[in-house]
């Protein structure tokens, strides 16, 4: 059975970096244009030279987002950019508007292109259709069944493949086909640039009434009335493999490099443990809690086993929940004497408990002990100074891009 790939967000080049090391099969990232994610960190062209790079030489395969609906204005800017990477071993185009497979095609005639959700990709028919167009992956659409996945893979041409959202944020639109944004802001969520109104909060007002709103449910909070919960698929390992997908799709390119190891790290874990023994394979509970270290809001299944309903979404609040604090990321191993270097991410005190994870362990916990400024040497009682760099005593060996997280505590 061949294992199906798990493909990771990198929002930037050090979450590229962060999905290979804790264990991502390919990873997709956009470059600083004719991407869907304009607010992600995104990478210049020198860092897509750097992050493919960093990946290859890690057996990681690296899938490049150019899946904007295209306007006449970013058609010759388009070539432009993709001359600029012209050399760079991209392993596939995530793309979605046809016309821009056209220019890719242009200037890449070999390139393997994946088709990207944008696209609404619902039937089998269709499948065949892209097919046909030369594309080699189908990234499914987020309203599927897995008894729809499952027809789609029996009845699509031998050698296409299919991708699906396995986790993560899910839109209230139809595949992301969305015009709320551009309405309400004037940013269009079809070009890079989606000001997310469906995590507003809503209430009614009436014409006359102008500056008097009233609640849409008895709660003095208003109503959430399109704010779905996130996509969680952990616990469905096995039917996400028999359902003939070929890759396990994590979404969060905006999300923090904290989130990518911990959601990657999480399905890392599960997914390993499935295919050793597919038969006896048990889902553990700990690797549902290490994903919920990350900041998430609550979970739902999508549309995999039925459809959508009011269990799915999140009428009285659009927040996250957020248990544990990324405090810091280990920069340079313990020496001797047991003392690594550590980037701070968030404030950190002597005497507060901590746990230190990373891609080859679960998790170990310590107090904060003796703390060290790196550049002055001077001892410290807390680091509230963003990624500050120290010298921290370490419990257990730890390596480079291992993770320092606290646990917040309840007011």
């Amino acid at each position: 059975m061949k294992k199906i790939e798990l493909l990771a967000p990198a929002g930037d080049l050090e979450k590229l970096k962060t999905a290979v090391d804790y264990g991502a099969d390919a990873v997709y990232f956009g470059g600083e244009m004719f991407s869907l994610r304009a607010g992600a960190g995104n990478l210049t062209v020198p860092e897509i030279r750097e992050g493919v790079e960093y990946a290859r030489q890690r057996g990681c395969r690296c899938y490049l987002t150019v899946n904007i609906y295209a306007h006449n204005e970013d058609i010759e800017p388009l070539q432009t950019y993709l001359r600029e990477l012209r050399g760079v071993p991209i392993d596939a185009f995530l793309v979605s508007d046809p016309g821009v497979m056209e220019v890719i095609r242009g200037e890449f005639p070999s390139a393997e292109l994946h088709l990207s959700t944008q696209a609404n990709m619902t039937n089998y028919r269709t499948a065949g259709f892209w097919h046909r167009m030369g594309v080699k992956r189908l990234v499914l659409a987020r309203e599927l069944s897995l008894a729809e996945i499952r027809e789609i893979s029996q009845k699509s041409p031998e050698g296409l493949e299919l991708e699906a959202f396995v986790h993560g944020a899910m839109c209230i639109s139809y595949s992301g086909r969305c015009l709320l944004s551009s309405f309400m802001t004037g940013r269009d969520a079809n070009r890079g640039l989606c000001a997310h109104p469906c995590r507003y909060r809503y209430a009614l007002t009436e014409e006359k009434r102008p500056g008097q709103y009233y609640p849409i449910e008895e709660d003095s909070r208003g109503s959430y009335i399109l704010n779905s919960k996130d996509l969680c698929m952990i616990r469905h390992i096995p039917e996400l493999a028999e359902s003939g997908i070929v890759s396990a799709k994590l979404e969060g390119r905006m999300k923090s490099a904290y989130y990518v190891a911990t959601v990657v790290h999480a399905y890392r874990r599960a997914i390993d443990a499935y295919y050793r023994d597919p038969e006896h394979y048990v889902f553990r509970e700990e690797w549902f809690r290490e994903l919920c270290k990350a900041s998430h809001r609550d979970f739902t299944t999508g549309f995999y086993f039925h459809d959508a309903a009011a269990e799915d979404q999140n009428y009285e609040t659009s927040a996250y929940r957020k248990e544990y604090s990324f405090v810091g990321v280990v920069r340079r191993p313990a020496d001797a004497d047991g003392f690594a270097v550590v980037e701070q991410r968030n404030k950190m005190s002597r005497g507060e408990r901590i746990e230190v994870f990373g891609p080859d362990i679960g998790f170990f916990c310590q107090e904060i002990g003796e703390m060290y400024d790196l550049e002055s040497g001077e001892p410290l009682e807390s680091a509230p100074h963003p990624q500050q760099l120290l010298r921290m005593r370490m419990e257990q060996p730890v390596k480079e891009g291992y993770m320092l997280r606290r646990r917040i505590e309840e007011p």
